[in-house]
């Protein structure tokens, strides 16, 4: 049931397009340097990651082009910050929702992570949607988690639907999947006290050129402008906390 693409798959770049190249011609990209001292003061010592493929890493990327997934470049980022550093990277590919849950739950849990990197529901609504089965499907994985101590930061969904990438004749109805699929994660989410990171209404998100090899789930360009987002998100929620340049905690 893994999503395949319904459009000539892009080998190249276009002669308009970015410099694939490299990272620093794409506006929607962060360099490594930058995206460490964005996270410089969080207090995260132990990142465990949970999800299907988008989380496992980039199996085709363009030649020297965006080798990494995002769960990599936070790692990377979260690394450079601080001495003793641990992470555990669970994402595997393909998983439903209630297999990430059965198989990765438990490990994030033994690991006693500080946070958690949720990527999850993608393949399910390619299997079908019923938006109070996912609800409570992800509850039952998200809510152990928060309650470890656990800060949980979920991850939007770019929208395959609407990026051209299903039959047209499905393209409506999925669009309406990921749509219920993205309100139900970041609802739980934000009742959880944790981060929703909205790539789902990202200016690329519905941009065929975000998938940049030929098979979704390698989508290189993706991983790049996800891990944009992730940061600008988490570096954002920070500052709210504690209060702005500051620094002094809000109550």
């Amino acid at each position: 049931m893994t999503p395949q693409p319904h459009r000539t798959p892009v080998q190249a770049p276009p002669a308009d397009g970015p410099d694939l190249t490299a990272e620093s011609s794409d506006p929607y990209c962060m360099a490594p340097d930058t995206a460490a001292e964005l996270l410089r003061g969080l207090p995260w010592n132990r990142l465990a990651v949970l999800g299907d493929s988008v989380t496992a890493g980039v199996m085709g990327p363009l030649p020297g082009y965006r080798d990494r997934s995002f769960a990599d470049r936070f790692t990377d980022a979260l690394a450079a910050t601080r001495p003793g550093f641990a992470a555990v990277n669970l994402a595997t590919p393909h998983l439903l929702l209630d297999e990430i849950r059965d198989r990765q739950l438990g490990p994030a849990l033994d690991f006693e992570p500080d946070v958690v990197m949720v990527s999850a529901g993608g393949n399910d609504a390619f299997r079908g949607f019923d938006p109070d089965a996912f609800r409570a499907g992800l509850a039952s994985l998200l809510t152990p988690l928060a309650e470890s101590g656990a800060r949980v930061i979920t991850i939007g969904l770019f929208d395959l639907a609407r990026s051209g990438l299903v039959p047209p004749e499905h393209a409506a109805g999925m669009a309406r999947r990921f749509d219920g699929l993205d309100r139900v994660t970041a609802g739980l989410t934000h009742a959880l006290g944790g981060i929703h990171v909205d790539t789902h209404h990202h200016p690329l998100a519905t941009d065929p050129g975000i998938y940049a090899t030929d098979r979704v789930h390698g989508n290189a360009r993706g991983h790049a402008v996800a891990f944009a987002a992730i940061a600008t998100a988490v570096a954002g929620d920070a500052e709210r906390r504690d209060g702005g340049p500051t620094g002094r905690r809000n109550p």
